[in-house]
């Protein structure tokens, strides 16, 4: 059996997360323009592989293929009377390339272009939206949930609204800033922080973002306000560059696991990767990481 969170937490060194599934699942054949979670649905076993190359990279936890996965998001691929199955199968498929060795994290990614502010969708309802795809993760087995790249406050508490309506697992959340080190609604990391710390969540941070260069600031800002909660760094591999049909990362494996190193003494416990970075990064991290302690007055709880 892998361990629990809560006995990854107790290790006096980093937690390794996986990277980002969509930048891996092109690379492995999936076509622009296509959700990465209909793939689920049509081509399981390289979904299958994709998470099972992150685990061999070394990662002790990894994302569901349901970034996208609410009904709502679904919709802009037709996938939305599939809602259902394609969270449980990912869940299921994300168990069987971990194999004991890695927990597995349902994916609760945003609804998009912040439908709770601008009154696309009610509260109400995106509570709904969100304990329907809890649901179908938690039936299909995850240890627990990642609501990530979060700009809005409203939408964020009716994500964890949504969990808790079906399931009490831990939540991890994980903001992304801009450039101006702001989410798209104006919040800043501190502030960010500090509305989320006492919402029962079980860690906080930041992923995506502009690059791996930005994170240990707004890491700095986020343990300024909530020192005692564990800190994620799951930034991307940078800006990327069109050079014909691909999206070109500037940031290599190498030194984005250098710059880990900034984020660990930033006092980020948990780390990975976001858009961009594939196993070969995963697997750098875990090289240069591999005999990383914690700072001695790094201590973690969960809630």
């Amino acid at each position: 059996m892998s361990a629990t969170f809560e006995q990854l937490l107790a290790q006096n060194r980093p937690i390794l997360y996986d990277g980002a599934t969509g930048t891996w699942l092109r690379k492995l054949g999936l076509p622009r323009g296509i959700a990465p979670e209909r793939w689920v649905l049509d081509n399981a076993a390289m979904v299958f592989a994709a998470a099972e190359a992150y685990v061999n990279a070394g990662a002790q936890m990894i994302l569901t293929c349901t970034f996208g996965g609410t009904a709502f998001r679904l919709r802009d691929a037709g996938l939305e009377r599939h809602a259902y199955d394609i969270n449980r199968q990912a869940a299921q498929i994300a168990k069987q390339a971990a194999r004991d060795r890695a927990l597995v994290v349902g994916d609760v990614g945003p609804l998009g272009y912040l439908p709770v502010t601008l009154g696309a969708i009610s509260y109400k309802e995106a509570v709904h939206q969100f304990a329907d795809q809890a649901r179908a993760l938690a039936d299909g087995g995850v240890d627990l949930f990642h609501i990530e790249t979060v700009n809005d406050f409203k939408e964020l508490r009716a994500a964890i609204a949504g969990i808790r309506d079906v399931s009490t697992l831990p939540i991890l959340v994980t903001w992304s800033f801009s450039e101006q080190g702001k989410t798209l609604t104006g919040i800043t990391p501190a502030q960010a922080a500090r509305e989320t710390m006492n919402l029962g969540v079980a860690a906080i941070g930041a992923n995506c973002g502009n690059g791996p260069w930005e994170m240990t600031n707004i890491l700095r800002e986020m343990h300024r306000v909530a020192p005692d909660l564990p800190l994620i760094a799951k930034p991307n591999a940078g800006i990327p560059e069109h050079r014909g049909a691909d999206l070109i990362y500037p940031v290599d494996a190498a030194r984005f696991a250098l710059l880990a190193r900034d984020w660990v003494r930033a006092g980020v416990k948990i780390i990975g990767g976001c858009c961009g970075t594939t196993p070969e990064y995963i697997a750098a991290i875990n090289v240069e990481l591999g005999n990383t302690t914690l700072p001695a007055h790094r201590q973690v709880t969960i809630q």
